[in-house]
């Protein structure tokens, strides 16, 4: 069936399984939204294209499935960028489709014209790619859309030109085959990392984001080996918290240098212990290590006595659990339990007030809570200590590190799961970013409570400035009376002062039908 190819893309995509479309449209890509609802998709309509991306990555994330999203030529495009380089350095899957113009090297002047649209872009994704035919552009979404299920997640780009959305196209072919999956370890490399086990006395394995699907196995494994274990942020629930031997998520700790030298065999899998991971140059273990991980760029980047496994984080997991094991640990759960008793301390004591004020917000929280947070102080500090009873339910901007994350991915999280319970955390500087994402969730109705964390200063770069001897210089803002700007908005708000009170706006909040702004401060009494 002859469609224009705007159109055509809205029902391709609804072929391939996508439900939601994340954007704002313009004159540009008007001809995507010609089949949005004939295809029986639903438009999520942003106040900026940032809070658009975010939104996709944030029901990205929630939900394993693609974040798709259509914007304009050239500042639709850029106003993206800031969500394509966060889901690119946190693997999420996003794609992101954007008109262009048909020509730009022999005309200046046009409308949202831009010099390289296709090379921008490339800078925080996966890759960018400008489809000059209807062939192309399906066979650029069938692409994007296989290397999310096969390699490793990482937003795309596909440009397509004005003339080709509006031009008639033949329909796109529905028979759409996933490519050979690569997951699967070789048997001699599970066979090797068995011995490498059963020769260890004080194993020690890390779990990142890239193997939360690999939980009943990576469980199973620590306990089989009598291993101790670390998370990285991104891996926190995959790891029993209650588990005695896990170490939990303070891998940023300085003095957690000195406990992965005591390991005699380190096992880091679906990491890339980057610098967020660890803030350090070096883990800080001097034993055998094994690097297990599906991207081969993070192999490389490994150090040349590492042995190095390329595969899926599950098939892995699963594969060495079959293997024989007899626990024989060296490691004490007493000294573990004191250790992490000690950098909690360490937490209230560079941060003081938050601590109180997150076991407070844990306490009212079911179990099952998806929390998006900001970058902000209370999620700095909560992060680290905050025991996750599953993995994937607390989501942060943890690589590229953007202010303006929290509320938006909120959003498209709590789109994605439904009658699921999502909370946003946020600063009162970064909510200022996209503060006006808070209008969807009114217009949808989401149930959402906010908590917002106003220090009425960015906390984290005057502690920073003072650690540098640098006098602190524009840290300091004037923010406005959050309550009132929520109910302009036509959300509730609540500025609790006690515990009890605190907890009771929780409630409120986790039942109503629209958002909730809890505004909290370092003195609110918690």
């Amino acid at each position: 069936m002859q469609r224009p190819l705007g159109a055509q893309l809205s029902h391709m995509l609804k072929d391939r399984g996508v439900e939601v479309i994340f954007g704002i449209p313009g004159v540009h890509n008007q001809e995507m939204y010609r089949g949005i609802e004939e295809a029986g998709l639903t438009h999520v309509l942003a106040r900026h294209e940032q809070g658009a991306g975010f939104m996709a990555d944030g029901y990205a994330r929630a939900t394993g499935r693609p974040g798709v999203c259509y914007v304009i030529t050239g500042p639709g495009l850029c106003n993206i960028m800031t969500p394509m380089g966060q889901a690119y350095s946190d693997s999420v899957p996003l794609l992101v489709i954007s008109s262009c113009l048909a020509e730009t090297s022999a005309r200046r002047g046009q409308l949202h014209q831009m010099k390289d649209q296709e090379g921008a872009a490339r800078t925080v994704c996966d890759w960018s790619e400008t489809a000059r035919t209807a062939e192309a552009a399906y066979a650029l979404i069938d692409r994007a859309l296989s290397e999310f299920g096969t390699d490793r997640a990482r937003p795309k780009h596909l440009s397509v030109p004005i003339p080709l959305l509006e031009a008639d196209a033949p329909t796109f072919a529905r028979h759409f085959a996933q490519p050979f999956d690569l997951r699967e370890p070789h048997a001699a490399d599970v066979a090797m990392v068995a011995q490498l086990l059963a020769a260890a006395k004080k194993p020690m394995f890390i779990f990142g984001g890239g193997a939360r699907a690999a939980t009943p196995a990576a469980r199973e494994l620590t306990r089989r080996y009598g291993a101790a274990s670390f998370t990285t942020y991104a891996g926190r629930g995959i790891i029993d918290a209650d588990d005695p031997l896990h170490f939990g998520a303070f891998l940023a700790r300085p003095d957690s240098a000195r406990v992965l030298a005591e390991a005699d065999l380190l096992i880091a899998i679906g990491t890339d212990l980057a610098e967020v991971d660890i803030w350090r140059d070096t883990p800080g273990h001097d034993c055998e290590a094994v690097i297990v991980n599906i991207d081969a760029e993070v192999l490389a980047n490994a150090s040349p006595q590492d042995a190095r496994v390329r595969c899926g984080a599950v098939e892995f997991c699963r594969a060495l659990a079959h293997q024989p094991a007899a626990p024989a640990t060296g490691w004490s759960s007493a000294d573990i339990a004191a250790t992490r008793a000690k950098w909690r301390a360490e937490i209230e004591a560079e941060r003081p007030g938050i601590l109180p004020v997150a076991d407070a917000l844990r306490e009212a929280l079911p179990a099952e809570t998806m929390i998006f947070s900001d970058m902000t102080q209370f999620a700095y500090a909560a992060k680290e200590v905050w025991p996750m009873p599953a993995p994937g339910l607390w989501h942060h901007p943890f690589g590229f590190g953007t202010l303006g994350y929290a509320l938006p991915a909120a959003i498209g999280g709590k789109i994605g799961v439904g009658d699921r319970p999502v909370i946003a955390i946020a600063g009162d500087y970064g909510f200022q970013y996209t503060l006006q994402e808070l209008g969807v969730a009114v217009e949808l109705g989401l149930t959402l409570p906010i908590i917002l964390w106003d220090n009425g200063k960015l906390g984290e770069i005057e502690a920073s400035m003072v650690a540098a001897q640098i006098a602190p210089n524009a840290v300091i803002q004037r923010n406005p009376d959050f309550c009132k700007l929520a109910e302009a908005y036509g959300a509730r708000s609540a500025a609790p002062r006690s515990k009890a009170a605190f907890q009771k706006a929780i409630a409120e909040a986790l039942s109503a039908d629209g958002p909730t702004l809890i505004h909290t401060t370092p003195d609110c009494g918690l």
